[in-house]
């Protein structure tokens, strides 16, 4: 069995926690997730984690965030006048959106605050600032 190198096709099961045990993710129930060895198809910490793995092996590794979804950006974050979102899109607090960036780039928001005058929106993935661990299994390399 050959190891992992850049460029290769990889199948892996896998299940994804945070620090605090839960689960965020997980391919149980599903098929294996397939990704091209170093491409960037998957995040920086888990594409470096496979290499030198063979078929079988099982692995278990925490990321940070910077080889993760990246730290939380203040920046992303923005308040938008209440009046500038139309009645019927529901602003529960956690809901996810999607903006129009002025470039005309489809972002994915979440409500984060809710106030008469303004709603704040957050485009951090859910996932930015957290400590990530994947315990995986490689179940086919090409």
């Amino acid at each position: 069995m050959t190891e992992i190198k850049s460029g290769d096709t990889v199948r892996i099961h896998y299940t994804g926690t945070l620090a605090d045990g839960a689960t965020f993710d997980s391919s149980e129930g599903r098929d294996p997730l397939e990704f091209t060895a170093g491409s960037g198809q998957i995040i920086v910490g888990l594409d470096n984690a496979i290499y030198d793995m063979k078929v079988g092996d099982k692995k278990s590794v925490t990321i940070a965030p910077d080889e993760a979804y990246g730290d939380v950006n203040p920046d992303a974050r923005q308040a938008v006048p209440r009046e500038h979102i139309p009645a019927d899109i529901p602003l529960d607090l956690g809901t996810m959106l999607q903006m129009q960036t002025p470039e005309g780039h489809v972002m994915p928001v979440t409500v984060v605050e809710v106030t008469e005058t303004e709603v704040t929106l957050d485009a951090n993935h859910a996932l930015a600032g957290k400590e990530l661990t994947f315990d995986f299994e490689i179940v086919s390399v090409n």
